[in-house]
């Protein structure tokens, strides 16, 4: 009831629907003292309580007090899970027993007063703009291809020059427009018009919004129309990206096809598809673009979301400082001798009849 609440009445997405319910298995399991419950890959499974907590579960909330609470998040400190992660876990809680408190389940909200854990400061990694032309160099994407298939026994043929077509059409969205890769992947061909301008992309929470694509972006997408039939081969699928066998792309697939992407354009590294949202926020802001307008093109529900990007631009900060405060040495008049001029004081005519005027009991002294 819970998990259903999420989605359909607070528009939750699938991907956090999920993720809310491994953190509520997870807790259950800690709850029980078993340990057991859904494996999180990557992630140790949690330790066996003390036999006065295994009577508990979610099954008697009325039962769970905030020191069960704060256990379950000593526990997973102890275990060093990331502390976005504890606050998402934290949030879930918090979610859950609203939710209970509503149907009157429970009196007393166990997580309420128990605070999150203190953020680190995690820096988005994004590429220059000379990395991000070079992932969208649609001769060198073509020119990569066609090497990594030099070593096979079949060419690459028009079918792998048809799913080029869709991977650059999808980084250019994520870079050019900014999408979320899911906002991209939930994508149909009816939201996407490359004459009008604007995609419609539907958001966290079911929030509409319009997006402007690039000249370079109308272009992939045309581009990519063109042919998207050779992949749908008439089954009547409404997705605008598709996979190879004419499903809807899923985001493991994305990311694949973005690192394929950043091995052909030689990219020390390769960047996830968020990455590409990333630098999209970066290099807006590092050209002049205000922060409301950022925002409004990421489609942040807060501002402070948006402000994560700001540390990124330090340099061009500083950039302004130099350029504009008259403290600053690279601020104009640049020539010495003007600098100079500049900082030695002027004499008015109050000045120097005040160093005129004569002293109580003493002589007039000129100013030196």
């Amino acid at each position: 009831m819970f998990l259903a609440h999420l989605g359909m009445e607070k528009g939750y997405s699938a991907a956090t629907v999920t993720a809310y319910g491994t953190d509520m298995d997870q807790f259950a399991a800690f709850l029980s003292g078993t340990g057991d419950g859904p494996a999180i890959p990557g992630r140790p499974s949690l330790p066996n309580l003390a036999s006065s907590s295994a009577s508990l579960s979610l099954d008697t909330p009325e039962l769970i007090t905030k020191r069960h609470v704060q256990r379950f998040l000593a526990e997973l400190h102890r275990l060093r899970i990331a502390k976005s992660s504890v606050a998402r876990k934290l949030s879930a809680l918090r979610a859950f027993f609203r939710f209970l408190l509503r149907l009157r389940r429970v009196t007393a909200d166990p997580t309420a007063g128990v605070h999150n854990p203190k953020q680190e400061q995690r820096h988005p990694h994004a590429l220059n703009v000379d990395q991000a032309f070079a992932l969208l160099d649609e001769r060198r994407q073509r020119k990569g291809l066609a090497i990594a298939h030099a070593g096979q026994a079949t060419d690459s043929g028009p079918a792998d020059a048809t799913l080029l077509a869709r991977d650059l059409a999808l980084a250019e969205l994520l870079y050019g427009s900014g999408l979320r890769v899911s906002e991209a992947l939930g994508l149909d061909v009816l939201d996407a018009d490359p004459a009008s301008g604007v995609v419609r992309v539907m958001g966290k929470g079911g929030r509409e919004r319009m997006s402007p694509l690039s000249d370079t972006a109308r272009d992939a997408l045309s581009a990519w129309l063109a042919v998207r039939h050779e992949v749908d081969e008439g089954r009547g699928e409404a997705a605008l990206f598709l996979g190879a066998r004419g499903g809807r792309l899923n985001r493991r697939q994305a990311a694949r096809i973005i690192e394929a992407l950043c091995l052909r354009a030689g990219l020390p590294q390769a960047i996830s598809p968020h990455g590409l949202r990333h630098s999209f926020a970066t290099h807006l802001l590092e050209a002049g673009a205000d922060l409301r307008s950022v925002q409004e093109l990421l489609g942040h529900a807060r501002l402070s979301t948006t402000q994560r990007y700001t540390h990124l631009t330090l340099s061009r900060l500083v950039d302004v400082y130099d350029r504009a405060h008259p403290r600053s040495d690279m601020a104009k008049p640049a020539d010495p001798a003007d600098r100079a001029a500049r900082r030695k004081p002027v004499a008015t005519p109050e000045k120097t009849a005040r160093a005129a005027t004569p002293r109580r009991g003493g002589k007039s002294t000129p100013k030196r």
